[in-house]
């Protein structure tokens, strides 16, 4: 049902990251480098991320790979998690996060996000023990995004 990425999937991983950087689940887009070293940084090692295909084709989930102490050690973020429109309502969400608790669940933090109108992904994030945070999260980009 899904699978990590090769290096042989470079062009479909970036088909469906340009895929989700022009939808509404986004604020805005980044430079397509961006994607390509996050491709790379995933096949080199998955030290700090890992890229796994989703279906054939129909998605992709990008995990990010930190340290916190809040947290007590380990947290894994779900930071992007793609399924095409034609993919969804197939269990691929479902199988995917059974997946990640299993591979995970001992990490100290599992973490995601998502837009407040995605009801539906916020129902799926539940039914696998994610509980809403209560504060609002800041970012400072650096220079060369700006």
């Amino acid at each position: 049902m899904f699978r990590r990425i090769t290096k042989d999937d470079r062009a479909l991983y970036l088909s469906l990251a340009r895929e989700f950087y022009a939808s509404p689940a986004v604020l805005h887009g980044v430079p397509d480098a961006y994607l390509q070293r996050t491709f790379d940084e995933a096949v080199r090692s998955d030290t700090y991320a890992e890229i796994y295909i989703l279906g054939e084709g129909g998605g992709y989930a990008l995990l990010a790979k930190s340290f916190s102490q809040e947290a007590g050690g380990p947290v894994v973020w779900l930071d992007e998690f793609y399924v095409r429109e034609e993919a969804r309502g197939q269990g691929l969400g479902k199988e995917f996060l059974r997946f990640l608790t299993e591979r995970y669940g001992k990490t100290a933090r599992l973490r995601l996000e998502t837009e407040s109108e995605n009801v539906r992904a916020e129902k799926l994030y539940r039914s696998h023990g994610f509980a809403l945070l209560p504060y609002k999260q800041f970012v400072r980009e650096a220079e060369e995004q700006k």
